[in-house]
């Protein structure tokens, strides 16, 4: 067991170095998974508006939300990363691309 948990650690503590590009892909991949229902959702609360406010939601939302989005939150989730052991954070990472995979199968976006 300790050279499995040893194994993790080696392995986690050799992705630090690229932590702010794993943070970012982990935030970008949710937000292309969960972008189509936000869009579902703001499409039907402004299904009564005009066509320029429509369009300057969807922009606000889609250009500036989703960049801010990941802009100020990579960069947090990168130091939570950074913070838990080797063999843990390794696991976590694994397994949140794996669930983002299984929601993304199971939604048909793949």
């Amino acid at each position: 067991m300790n050279q499995i948990i040893a194994f993790l650690a080696k392995i986690g503590a050799m992705l630090h170095p690229w932590m702010s590009e794993i943070a970012t892909a982990l935030v970008a991949c949710a937000i292309v998974i969960f972008a189509t229902d936000i869009n579902r959702i703001l499409r039907k609360s402004l299904a009564g508006s005009g066509f320029f406010v429509r369009t300057s939601a969807f922009v606000m939302i889609n250009a500036f939300g989703y960049g801010l989005a990941i802009v100020s939150i990579s960069p947090w989730l990168a130091g939570q990363l950074r913070s838990m052991p080797s063999q843990w954070m390794l696991l976590l990472v694994v397994g949140i691309f794996f669930a983002i995979g299984a929601w993304a199968q199971r939604n048909r976006q793949v």
